[in-house]
This record gives C-alpha cells, structure tokens and sequence, in this order.
C-alpha cells in the first residue's frame, strides 16, 4: 500500500517549521525564525512549502503536529492550524508527536543507539523532559513527557545518556552535568525541534494505527501557563 503524503507543522518552539513528507520520507521543508509571531508565518510557509513541491493542499491525506510542551501560544496556533485543514476533507487523519521525542529524533545520527533525553525550559528553575531507549522512537519508553528539576532528574536518567538541549534549558542541562558526568550534552543549532523529525515520528505512528481524530486534538502542556497561574492564583503544576 502507498504511504499517505502528509505535511507535518512544529511551532512549539522558537523556530517554526513545516515538512511535506511521505512515509518516512521527507519531501520538502521549511522554517522560519524572525521575530514574527508565528500566526503571521505559518500560513506563508505552509503556502510557500506546497508551492515549491507542487503539491495542493487537497493531496495532503494526513497531517503530523508537534503537540508540546513549549510554547502555549506556539502549540495553539500549530493545533488550530493543523485542525482547520484536517476538517477541510473527510477523515484525514493526525499524528500528534510530542515535542520533546521530536528533539530526540533530531539527534538521531549523533546518538546511534544510546538513550537519548531532551529539554526544554519549563520555567522556575525546572525543566520539561523526556527520554527515550534510542532516537527515532515515537513514545519516550525510559522516561515519560515531565516536568522535574536537574537534580529530580539526575536520579532518573539511565547511565551514559545523551542529553539534547533544547531551546532555554542551557542552564538547567549544565546543572545536571554538574550531578552527572557521564551525561554527554548536545546542543542544536535552532534550539527546537524540527518538522522534519516530526514527519518522520508522525509516519511512525500513523503505520502504527495510532491517528487522532483532529477534533481530539489537546496541547500537552505539562504545567499551567505563566499567565493562568498569575490570574487563578493557583501554583504552577
């Protein structure tokens, strides 16, 4: 049977970004990192994307979307988007990859077959983390998508891990060196995960039979927002 051709959005961090891919293939990709918000260039690069492949919108039979954590603004935009067009037609389904086994992905060549864990910053001296037996797993098996502190963490990760910094967790990663040496820390250049490593989880999933209908589509934003915690005057979780 024919992969499905699918197009795959990441905006839960700092650079946004957009792949058309088939199977496990990656046909195209795009990103963006200006100081634009990402509501005014995803679109546009979603437009752009397709145009360069030649590809409608209406041949795109599946979608893979980053679903968090990260940004709560990013994550939203990236859902809605992702909704909007998987209602344009009947059942067209959705990958929904997590953010943090995405950052794993994107350290799949120089990982091999170690553990891998990834971070990003969850605010107030903790971080959001996972971790996985090996990158290019679709579900964290070592350690599920969580929010724990460098030392919660340190206890937890398996010996010899590598450990991909993600976008603001430099200074959490280096106080968890400080606790574990024989953590080796990779830093990506764009800080974040990638559409491309998300089409490729997402193609995972989807041959596994584990679509979402984009109507169930929730961000998995691990703790409350800044804003929220301020207004409800309830901790952050």
């Amino acid at each position: 049977m024919r992969a499905p051709l699918y197009l795959a959005i990441e905006s839960a961090t700092r650079v946004c970004s957009v792949a058309l891919a088939r199977g496990g293939e990656v046909v195209a990709e795009r990103a963006n990192d200006d100081a634009r918000l990402h509501s005014e260039r995803l679109l546009p690069l979603i437009d752009e994307l397709l145009a360069s492949a030649r590809v409608p919108l209406a041949d795109v039979e599946a979608f893979a979307v980053s679903i968090g954590p990260g940004s709560f603004t990013g994550l939203r935009i990236g859902l809605a988007t992702v909704k909007a067009f998987a209602f344009g037609a009947a059942a067209r389904p959705v990958a929904a990859v997590s953010t943090l086994a995405a950052l794993c992905a994107s350290a799949e060549a120089e990982t091999g077959g170690a553990p891998v864990a990834a971070l990003l910053d969850a605010r107030r001296g903790a971080l959001y983390a996972a971790c996985v037996s090996r990158a290019g797993l679709a579900r964290a098996d070592l350690l599920a998508d969580c929010v724990l502190t460098p030392a919660e963490l340190a206890r937890q990760l398996p010996q010899g891990a590598f450990v991909v910094i993600g976008e603001g967790a430099a200074e959490g990663a280096a106080k968890l060196a400080s606790l574990r040496s024989d953590l080796t820390l990779l830093a990506l250049p764009h800080g974040g995960a990638s559409a491309a490593s998300v089409a490729r989880l997402g193609a995972q999933l989807l041959a596994e039979g584990a679509s979402r209908d984009a109507a169930e589509l929730v961000p998995a934003y691990l703790r409350r927002a800044e804003a929220e915690a301020r207004r409800t005057g309830k901790a952050f979780e």
